[in-house]
């Protein structure tokens, strides 16, 4: 199977499969859930509250911002990752159009 063809989708299509993608691992719906939870979230924390590997949270944290779904500020010798609000709401109205979408047909298989 070749590439997928990202340019034949809209940009709205494109920006949901990314964040969805970033979303898309128990880790890192876990590292979303502690930042809500907490407001604010400093890397070390998140090595204790889930047990993996400083390398491995970091790595979750690096696919998370990329996304834009989380932002990072350094301070002092730490980074404290909290949720991106504007990217937060995009997904959360995207989300509900797309399932909203849907009605349920009684003449469907």
């Amino acid at each position: 199977m070749g590439l997928t063809k990202t340019e034949i989708f809209t940009a709205e299509q494109n920006r949901l499969a990314i964040m969805l993608k970033a979303m898309a691992h128990p880790a890192r719906i876990a590292i979303l859930q502690y930042i809500i939870n907490a407001n604010a979230c400093i890397c070390g924390d998140l090595v204790d509250e889930l047990g993996l590997a400083q390398a491995t949270i970091s790595q979750h944290l690096k696919e998370l911002k990329n996304a834009g779904l989380i932002q990072g500020t350094i301070e002092g010798v730490s980074v404290c990752y909290c949720i991106e609000p504007d990217a937060w709401k995009l997904l959360s109205t995207e989300l509900g159009t797309f399932f909203g979408a849907y009605t349920d047909s009684k003449n469907c298989c």
